[in-house]
């Protein structure tokens, strides 16, 4: 997980996942609030351009989605892959362009 700025965020976050990235950037409104998007972007290799899913999560519904989220993970580590090592994908991923999101 790396930090990083794009122009538009005040704090973001970049987890290369193999061949998806997703972003976390904490974003303001003209009212000075708070909103996240998490952006999933996934390189298409037949044309080079990328493809990406966004969510923008308010802050009123950071709890409800953290909570959802944590219990969703813990049942499928716990119930469904107990016996599967999910720290084998547990890794840093580091290059040179990490300031910039691919070509919007």
């Amino acid at each position: 997980m790396e930090d990083f700025k794009d122009k538009n965020s005040i704090f973001s976050k970049r987890v290369k996942a193999g061949k998806r990235t997703y972003f976390f950037d904490v974003r303001s409104t003209k009212s000075n609030d708070y909103f996240l998007t998490i952006t999933e972007s996934t390189k298409k290799f037949e044309d080079g351009n990328y493809v990406k899913s966004k969510i923008f999560l308010y802050k009123e519904d950071f709890n409800k989605f953290t909570e959802a989220l944590n219990e969703t993970i813990k049942h499928v580590k716990s119930e469904l892959l107990p016996e599967y090592n999910f720290d084998e994908f547990t890794r840093r991923d580091f290059d040179s362009d990490q300031h910039q999101h691919p070509t919007e």
